[in-house]
């Protein structure tokens, strides 16, 4: 039984698409409009300011050495994640289609890593997303 409780729309959508409630490909359509949390490196001590207008993502290679960027359901599920990344305490919350527009052709995105309801997708993926 699972223990991942969703605490906002998009977690409630992941889960009924992990359990066969909705396609996979309407979920995907839907999770375009939806909000994520992608932490990014904040380099300056001033809490909540970004000087930078240039945006360093939460990103690792995989196990095939595709280029993964990291991204959350919600602020609150990336909390213990980024304790291991000193730096990305703080992040946008936006439109996944915004941060796929922004993050560029060549990545490919891991949704609530550590946790039980998440996903990954490759780049080709978010290609066809987009387009």
């Amino acid at each position: 039984m699972s223990t991942f409780v969703a605490e906002n729309e998009l977690e409630k959508k992941l889960i009924q698409a992990q359990n066969g409630e909705i396609e996979g490909e309407e979920f995907l359509k839907e999770m375009l409009d939806m909000q994520v949390f992608m932490p990014i490196l904040d380099k300056h001590s001033i809490a909540g300011f970004q000087e930078s207008k240039q945006a360093t993502p939460l990103s690792f290679k995989d196990d095939e050495g595709a280029e993964m960027v990291v991204l959350f359901t919600s602020p609150e599920r990336a909390k213990e994640f980024v304790k291991d990344y000193p730096g990305y305490d703080g992040g946008l919350l936006e439109d996944f289609k915004w941060v796929i527009e922004k993050i560029g052709g060549g990545y490919g995105v891991i949704l609530n890593p550590g946790f039980e309801m998440g996903l990954e997708l490759e780049a080709d993926m978010l290609e066809l997303l987009t387009n």
